[in-house]
């Protein structure tokens, strides 16, 4: 066995989709067999095997800028398609996904990519969509496609990854249908979580630079809330559907700038049946907590003990709820909840939707489940994945350390005292097909040659401020979280099937300790998933089995698409501004 590198810290049938899939996807997935899926099943291990369904799945996304008023209150966002959030991406698991992007953003004079968060890009990095690491920005008035393989099943959502534009608007769902741990009747869809403000996310940025997080106005809930404005209420509620006695699947993303949301529903009691992409042994709780850029899958049952869970961002969670309150009332609040400890929200008490079991909904006069704010992860022990895999075996350490750095009155984050910045016009992927791999310090560049060997990434925060840390082109094995500063002598590792997912919260003043294998080549980034710090430098990027990287590279589409946007920045007079790192 290899040792451990450690670092402290075919004919295709094409469809074209414009709405979610109406059909069972796949024979022998029925409310009663969720299990199964063709010949597949919830037992497969789907790092080594894939249905080959011959199925492509094409979108086309135009980019644009409008005027929306998600909460009643109108502003400039972003829009694919002109919708908040965009069109979800729906796909069958072994399906190809084709999405074409038009970038209309002419008057912004703005770049854009998108990526698919936990999408892993199996040997096709050119596809993740991160602007100054796998692609130069696409131009306005520019086209490109992204074409990549749905090898995992579940929920999550894309966005740009550029500067800030994912939380003024341009971001979507994606769902992947596959088999799932538990049996459900109904499935409800992607329930996409925001915060939200009433000035553009770039137009706070200067505040958050020099004076740290900005209060958000709102939030909302699959793109829409109220808002009270000067004593009207504006806008208006998410609402679902209950049938009594039938079982309903939803699909939870925490797609928020810089909020950590409890979520909850009044009376009804959740099972969590998968956590970011991965399907997890069932459990129960009545508050999920979910961090920022992830997501859990949960099935819920009334009466059962409570327990307090949190959406961190980027997080993602599927639950399942059982529609057996209807003795209880009709209509029930489904609330999204700020965590006091770590997001800074003018309206924590009112980012909610409606369940309702009658013919229409009407506002409920539930109440909120107890729970304590905090902003923390699931339980380890809750988190279970349900293909039992293990970690490779570790025998040293090395450290990266989180810190803060300060600059002219600036407030930039650092890996390793290594503010994170890359050139839009130069990224990763294109010096690597150059052969000019002399990286800047602050591109941050870690190498890893080596193929099939577990790198292990310990990260401390020497501050009070917890981090969402997400990993792209990998699901990692969470092997340690904790307070405190990591003790290798007495923090024991998990490595008998530990949680595997794309984000995990490093806990203020604490310490995180992730684990991947290099099972896939490519310039793959690492970072905080809160906007503000993505975009002030919190991250880094692994090289990964680079000679097997490069030849993989399609040179032409790359080379095109910087070459454009060289051509319109010239044209432009767009320069990269000293505080935007490029991602």
């Amino acid at each position: 066995m290899r040792s451990p590198f450690f670092l402290f810290f075919p004919l295709l049938t094409v469809a074209s989709c414009n709405s979610l899939l109406s059909r069972a996807a796949c024979s022998g997935n029925t409310a009663t067999t969720r299990s199964q899926w063709c010949d597949f099943s919830i037992d497969t291990n789907w790092y080594d095997e894939v249905p080959d369904t011959g199925v492509v799945r094409e979108y086309f996304f135009d980019l644009e800028q409008v005027t929306a008023s998600p909460d009643g209150f109108a502003r400039t966002v972003y829009a694919f398609n002109g919708v908040v959030p965009g069109p979800t991406i729906e796909a069958d698991w072994g399906d190809t996904v084709v999405i074409h992007v038009s970038n209309n953003l002419t008057l912004a004079q703005n770049g854009t990519s998108i990526h698919f968060h936990g999408i892993r890009q199996n040997y096709t990095n050119e596809m993740d969509g991160v602007t100054a690491v796998t692609q130069c920005p696409l131009h306005a008035g520019g086209s490109m496609t992204y074409t990549w393989r749905a090898t995992q099943y579940g929920t999550s959502w894309y966005h740009s990854h550029i500067g800030l534009q994912a939380w003024d608007g341009a971001a979507g769902a994606i769902l992947i249908n596959g088999p799932a741990t538990a049996n459900y009747d109904v499935d409800v869809g992607t329930i996409l979580l925001a915060d939200w403000t009433h000035r553009t996310a770039d137009e706070l940025y200067t505040s958050a630079l020099t004076s740290g997080p900005p209060f958000l106005t709102n939030g909302l809930i699959n793109g829409t809330n109220t808002w009270n404005n000067s004593g009207t209420v504006v806008g208006h509620r998410f609402n679902a559907s209950f049938t009594a006695g039938k079982t309903h699947r939803l699909r939870l993303i925490n797609g928020a700038l810089d909020t950590h949301f409890k979520f909850t529903i009044d009376n009804h009691t959740m099972t969590v049946i998968a956590a970011d992409f991965v399907p997890i042994v069932p459990y129960q709780t009545t508050v999920l907590d979910i961090g920022m850029g992830t997501s859990q899958l949960r099935q819920l049952t009334a009466n059962e003990t409570p327990a307090n869970d949190v959406i961190q961002l980027g997080q993602r969670y599927d639950v399942v709820v059982s529609a057996d309150q209807e003795s209880v009332a009709e209509n029930f609040w489904l609330r999204a909840l700020p965590q006091v400890a770590c997001s800074n929200s003018d309206n924590p008490d009112d980012i909610r939707g409606i369940i309702y079991y009658g013919s229409e909904p009407s506002t409920p006069s539930t109440s909120v489940w107890s729970y304590v704010d905090g902003c923390i992860d699931e339980p380890v022990a809750s988190l279970v994945p349900h293909v039992a895999l293990s970690a490779g075996v570790q025998d040293q350490s090395d450290l990266e350390q989180v810190s803060l750095l300060p600059t002219d009155n600036v407030v930039l984050w650092a890996l390793n005292n290594t503010s994170f910045y890359a050139d839009w016009q130069n990224p990763t992927l294109l010096q690597l097909y150059n052969n000019a791999t002399n990286y800047t310090t602050r591109s941050h560049v870690i190498s890893l040659d080596e193929a099939d060997k577990w790198v292990y990434v310990i990260i401390e925060a020497q501050n009070a401020v917890p981090h969402p840390i997400h990993l792209h082109g990998h699901d990692f094995s969470l092997v340690a979280q904790g307070s405190g500063s990591f003790d290798a002598a007495t923090d024991l590792f998990d490595l008998t099937n530990p949680m595997r997912r794309d984000v995990a919260m490093l806990p203020g003043s604490g310490h995180l300790v992730l684990a991947f294998k290099t099972d896939n080549p490519g310039a793959w980034l690492m970072h905080c998933h809160i906007g503000w710090h993505t975009n002030m430098g919190l991250a880094l990027q692994f090289v990964e089995r680079l000679e097997e990287a490069r030849g993989l590279i399609n040179y032409e589409f790359l080379n095109n698409t910087c070459a454009n946007w060289g051509e319109y920045t010239a044209l432009a007079t767009l320069e990269q501004g000293i505080y935007d790192d490029g991602i």
